[in-house]
């Protein structure tokens, strides 16, 4: 199930979707089933589910920190891969969040076997670029999964033409230079990197740099066809020990992004 046809109801009902980012294993596997189930039904049009990695050299501290709850957790790839599927149930697409060197120790082709079972849409792989990826598109394309690379300001043209020509589904716009965060205020970066990546390509473009808020995802919603949050959505489970209470944080603020991408 590719993610295409969120991006096409996202745009036929002109705005942008809206895609939700955990951690699997966060707060413990079943618990991160129930929190996305609450924000597929609060609003979310696309689910990233994070694999939990001992590295993030991306990740800001939020996230770091549920990734290594997870994995003290003792989280494995079957517990991601049950995730998915759990996501994948409710019709709503679920892609994978990854660093790469899981993904190589696990097999490439039994990875993208594997997740194509388990209903799956495709990986995001932050660290991996196109030019180095050669086993990932060939098992990608040969079990009909996409392959989401990202741009970032500071790529270039050719780099972008480049990366966006081996994406899949959408394109991943980082437009903050730096590590992942919910930030106060949106980038001025994100715009620009926008309208480069829009003239090399025809997918969707999801931009993620720290939106927390309605507000904030109203102005991404107005350039980009796909808000992504994450840090925002892992804090709720952060500041709240109580389940219920921390599902209706969640629940609440999936709302509230939900109205931001549609009044863009």
């Amino acid at each position: 199930m590719t993610v295409a046809p969120a991006f096409e109801q996202a745009r036929a009902d002109g705005r942008a979707a809206l895609i939700g980012y955990l951690p699997a294993g966060f707060p413990d596997v079943e618990g991160g089933i129930e929190a996305l189930r609450a924000m597929v039904d609060a609003g979310c049009d696309v689910i990233e589910v994070g694999l939990p990695y001992s590295d993030p050299v991306m990740d800001g501290p939020t996230i770091q920190a549920a990734a290594q709850r997870a994995l003290d957790g003792g989280v494995r790839i079957r517990d991601v891969l049950h995730t998915v599927e759990a996501v994948a149930a409710t019709g709503t697409p679920a892609v994978i969040m990854t660093y790469w060197n899981p993904v190589e120790h696990y097999g490439v082709e039994r990875f993208a076997a594997d997740l194509a079972s388990a209903g799956g849409s495709g990986l995001i792989t932050p660290d991996l670029t196109p030019d180095s990826a050669r086993s990932w598109i060939a098992a990608a394309d040969a079990h009909d999964l996409d392959k989401v690379f990202l741009v970032a300001p500071s790529s270039t043209d050719e780099r972008i033409g480049m990366t966006t020509a081996a994406c899949r589904g959408f394109v991943y716009a980082t437009a903050v230079m730096g590590v992942t965060g919910a930030r106060a205020s949106t980038s001025d970066l994100a715009g620009p990197l926008v309208a480069r990546t829009r003239a090399a390509t025809d997918l969707p473009i999801g931009v993620g740099l720290g939106v927390s808020n309605g507000t904030q995802a109203a102005e991404v919603a107005a350039y980009a066809d796909g808000v992504i949050v994450g840090s925002a959505f892992v804090r709720c489970l952060l500041d709240h020990d109580d389940r219920s209470e921390a599902l209706k944080a969640l629940t609440a603020l999936t709302e509230d992004l939900a109205r931001g991408v549609r009044r863009a």
